[in-house]
């Protein structure tokens, strides 16, 4: 959708050259080709400004493609001038530019003869522009943009206000995360005029839509149009490729989310593609890495952490940013837990040590399974964080958050968890943990050296001194 620039930049924009060439004129006499130059590099914004305001803005139905095309091909003859005026300056020769076509052509020179045809072309066709733009005349720029757009981008709820008298009907409307939105929100975009058809994109096995009040949950309020299709038997079309995960990583969430109908891509099948980031069959392309010593304790707001998994975690990432400086390898970082103290504890770590940006060289990001869902990383490391004799697991339960967690990794996936918990918890942990166990990815954090001393610095921070008395202790040895 287009729309059209305010006036105004324009003259504010003018006038600011217009202060700059005062200044410039207080400050001394120009030579003539130094006004030359300045006089030209003011036209040349100005028209660069304007010519590129309206071919960006106004709709094709306004400014045919043609006209379009010669816009930017006065743009490009304007920016090639303003080369050819700073080399015929250091000349100092151009004054006879702004004269007849003879002075020019019998000096011989080739800057000069290019200078005179590409002046003479641009001026010509701005002439020729001027005569073919037909700007509209508008009042109210909101129904102008709704009247000539034929494709529009905007959120489920602003739905309700794209239509505008005069404006040719939607026929189409396709909703985007739809298996995240709520069915009384999915009902907006549908009402208006003139739709005929609606393609709704989304997984119903991942993260529903948010609802706080358990008495709505209970109702389904949250339950989405998308879901509420395929509840009914509405055919709908499975995307069957992945090309973002390692085989070993999609193998487990294909078989237990998508009845193993979901094929791994060309691109993840390539020998390339199986990355090791740290030396050690602990890191390998998936593996749950079980913490028995890791308690699970709340914090002020009832939230769960495990202070054992923050400091396996900050280890690991310290390690992976040594490997990566070493050996020049760009590498991406996900930390990922289903509770906000967690996410907390480990923010709180890894301090203002590594950078956010996924662009930089070495990135580290940390966040809650639902923030983590449409993203993806490198590594991702997985903190469970639950640890207890019941087997109690509460909110990491879900399935639909499982599936989210488990699927954002590309070369590496590592889970942090307490074996005995997750399987007395009966939950989708307790098949991962089997089937870990099943495919040689199951490792004792003790393996490691550098992760059992992180362990051991945890447990003393939380004051777990008796652990390190216990006999039973895989600590007690390290100790």
């Amino acid at each position: 959708m287009r729309s059209v620039g305010n006036a105004n930049k324009v003259n504010s924009a003018v006038s600011i050259q217009n202060e700059g060439e005062a200044r410039n004129k207080q400050d001394g006499s120009w030579t003539f080709e130094e006004f030359v130059i300045n006089k030209f590099k003011r036209i040349q914004e100005q028209l660069t400004f304007c010519l590129t305001s309206l071919y960006t803005y106004l709709p094709t139905s306004f400014l045919p493609l043609e006209v379009v095309k010669d816009m930017i091909r006065v743009l490009e003859m304007l920016q090639t001038l303003g080369t050819l005026f700073r080399t015929v300056a250091t000349f100092k020769r151009s004054k006879e530019i702004l004269y007849g076509v003879e002075i020019v052509t019998r000096n011989n020179g080739r800057h000069f003869r290019n200078m005179y045809a590409t002046k003479t072309e641009s001026i010509k066709i701005l002439k020729s522009l001027s005569e073919r733009i037909s700007l509209p005349n508008i009042t109210d720029i909101r129904s102008f943009c709704l009247k000539g757009a034929c494709l529009i981008f905007c959120t489920a709820s602003s739905s309700s206000k794209l239509y505008t008298e005069g404006m040719i009907p939607l026929e189409m409307v396709v909703i985007d995360e739809a298996a995240q939105l709520k069915e009384c929100e999915s009902i907006i975009p549908l009402q208006l005029p003139g739709i005929r058809h609606a393609i709704l994109i989304g997984d119903e096995k991942q993260l529903p839509a948010m609802v706080q009040s358990k008495i709505s949950e209970k109702a389904d309020f949250g339950r989405s149009l998308f879901e509420r299709l395929v509840i009914i038997g509405h055919k709908k079309h499975l995307l069957n490729v992945q090309y973002r995960m390692h085989p070993a990583i999609s193998l487990f969430p294909n078989r237990e989310f998508y009845e193993n109908k979901i094929m791994d891509g060309p691109n993840v099948k390539e020998a390339m593609y199986e990355k090791r980031f740290l030396k050690g069959n602990i890191f390998g392309s998936y593996s749950f890495i079980n913490i028995s010593s890791g308690k699970e304790e709340y914090d002020n707001k009832h939230s769960t952490r495990n202070m054992a998994e923050v400091y396996v975690i900050a280890e690991i990432v310290a390690n992976l940013y040594k490997e990566s400086v070493a050996s020049r390898q760009k590498v991406s970082v996900g930390c990922i837990s289903p509770y906000k103290a967690q996410v907390f504890a480990i923010q709180q770590k890894l301090g203002q040590k590594y950078s956010t940006d996924v662009n930089s060289y070495f990135s580290v990001n940390v966040r809650s399974v639902d923030g983590f869902q449409g993203c993806e990383e490198d590594v991702v490391i997985i903190s469970t964080v639950r640890g207890n004799g019941s087997g109690l697991v509460g909110f990491l339960s879900s399935r639909q958050r499982a599936n989210v967690a488990l699927t954002r990794a590309r070369f590496c996936l590592w889970i942090l968890g307490n074996a005995t918990t997750l399987v007395n918890s009966g939950s989708i942990w307790k098949q991962l943990v089997i089937d870990s166990k099943a495919r040689g990815c199951f490792f004792d954090v003790h393996e490691d050296k550098s992760l059992t001393q992180a362990i051991l610095s945890a447990t003393i921070e939380v004051g777990q001194i008796e652990t390190l008395l216990s006999m039973d202790s895989p600590l007690f040895e390290t100790a």
